[in-house]
């Protein structure tokens, strides 16, 4: 017995017995909610019966001569109508009388003439609260001739016998129509919603314990309400998340051969280094020529190396916060890179010098390096640093005027490995510089990019700034670049 008790605990607990119970329960109170009203009509009913029978028994009255008949005749009429009297008004104010040998004191009197549905009701709840057999006095008029009015005296407990009779019978078919009513809706709402929910539900769980397996992904139906729409939902969200664990096992499979080679591969670039220091001491001039290069290429590989490694470390990086000016971090940009020489400046500075910034000076100038070189790489003239305070933190615009960004760059833009917009690039520089921004707590992202320029924006929302506060800066466009 508790073995099966154990097996139903969860059917009352799970969605479809509370839908059964709620629907039993609603159906329920609309009864109720009709069943004070019909108990109301059914004494309404009542009453003006016992006055219909009441007006037959007075046509027995006017056929007697002076409208009297004997008391046996006058009680039998009353046994009749269930009345203890019977009063008939005429229009010119003559009155016919039935009566028993000792009419009863009247307790309480109802006009039908004048009842509404609200006095109706409650003089029906007054009726069946009651215990005692009060005396009624009933005013209405003939069916089939309004101007005659009726009086009835009545006694109140056979009307309120029938009247829990008649109860009974509505109560007992409010409960067959409750179970048809609820059954209906609750397989409609099984079919409709809960064994959709709990396949959309299992699919989950199924796919919880393998993502990467494809038979896992739920199987689309041909639905086109919500739940057919969850249902293609959850398959993209799945397949999206299948996708993300191949790229993150490939990444992962990349950090750890790329960790297992980098020692090795660093010990020979050194020797390839020291070899080209000794090849610089070479009196050929070809040799003099290739050094260079061969240096430079050099140092290429050994950065590559360290921004793959540095990019497969988990988490973010790690930050060292300090308060700086920011229009001097751009200042050694530019003398670091030689932006400063020429007929006109390379670099244009926008930057307030009263701008102050919170945060890792490193990092922040890796990511500005970075997009200057990028800047410089893809042939752009000029490049315009731009920076203003905003109600988050610090907006920093940066604005060449290249050729702009290829579509399949733009696409891929943060990606590693895949949104490089030079050949034989990695596209690494960006994915980093997301990482940098982001662990700053703002971003990265390219505003625009055509045929006259490309702009990047930053926000550092750790950042503060001792400069003018705009509420909505105006962002600049390579337009605004003086000297075009």
């Amino acid at each position: 017995m508790i073995a099966r008790l154990r097996r139903l605990a969860p059917f009352f607990r799970s969605l479809s017995a509370r839908l059964l119970l709620l629907t039993i329960v609603f159906v329920m109170l609309g009864e109720v909610l009709i069943f004070v009203p019909s108990v109301a009509r059914f004494r309404l009913t009542y009453l003006q019966s016992r006055i219909d029978s009441a007006r037959l028994a007075t046509l027995a009255l006017e056929a007697a001569p002076n409208n009297i008949v004997s008391q046996n005749l006058a009680n039998e009429l009353l046994l009749h109508v269930g009345a203890s009297g019977i009063v008939l008004r005429m229009p010119d104010h003559t009155s016919l009388l039935i009566a028993s040998d000792m009419p009863p004191t009247v307790d309480v009197t109802y006009d039908l003439r004048e009842a509404d549905a609200f006095s109706l009701i409650g003089n029906a709840l007054v009726a069946l609260s009651r215990s005692d057999n009060r005396v009624l006095r009933v005013l209405g008029t003939s069916p089939q001739d309004p101007k005659l009015a009726m009086e009835v005296l009545l006694v109140e407990k056979p009307m309120r016998e029938e009247m829990w009779e008649f109860g009974g019978r509505i109560f007992a078919l409010s409960i067959v129509i409750s179970l048809i009513a609820a059954a209906l809706v609750y397989l409609s709402l099984q079919w409709l919603l809960v064994w959709p929910m709990r396949r959309i539900t299992q699919s989950m769980m199924s796919f919880r314990e393998d993502p990467e397996n494809a038979a896992r992904v739920i199987e689309r139906s041909r639905r086109s309400d919500e739940i057919g729409m969850a249902e293609r939902e959850l398959a993209q969200l799945q397949e999206t998340v299948r996708q993300a664990l191949r790229h993150s096992a490939r990444l992962a499979a990349l950090g750890t051969a790329v960790t297992k080679i980098n020692h090795d591969l660093r010990n020979i670039l050194s020797t390839a280094r020291l070899v080209s220091d000794r090849l610089a001491g070479s009196g050929a001039p070809e040799v003099k020529r290739a050094v260079p290069r061969l240096v430079d290429a050099i140092d290429r590989a050994v950065a590559l190396c360290s921004r793959t490694l540095n990019f497969t470390r988990e988490g973010a990086p790690p930050l060292s916060l300090s308060r700086f000016l920011l229009a001097t971090l751009v200042e050694e940009l530019a003398d670091v890179l030689d932006l400063r020489g020429g007929e006109r400046p390379l670099l244009l500075d926008r930057v307030p010098p009263d701008l102050a910034v919170e945060a890792d000076r490193e990092q922040l100038n890796r990511v500005l390096m970075n997009l200057l070189r990028n800047a410089m790489e893809v042939g752009a003239q000029r490049v315009t640093v731009w920076a203003a305070s905003t109600p988050e933190g610090t907006a920093i615009e940066m604005l060449d005027d290249g050729p702009g960004l290829p579509p399949k760059a733009r696409a891929n833009l943060f990606q590693p490995f895949a949104g490089s917009a030079r050949p034989g690039g990695t596209g690494l520089g960006l994915a980093i510089a997301r990482e940098i921004m982001r662990a700053h707590g703002g971003d990265i992202v390219l505003v625009e990019s055509t045929a006259r320029g490309t702009t990047f924006r930053l926000t550092l929302l750790r950042a503060t700034g001792t400069g003018r506060r705009d509420a909505e800066p105006k962002i600049p466009t390579p337009q605004d670049i003086p000297g075009e």
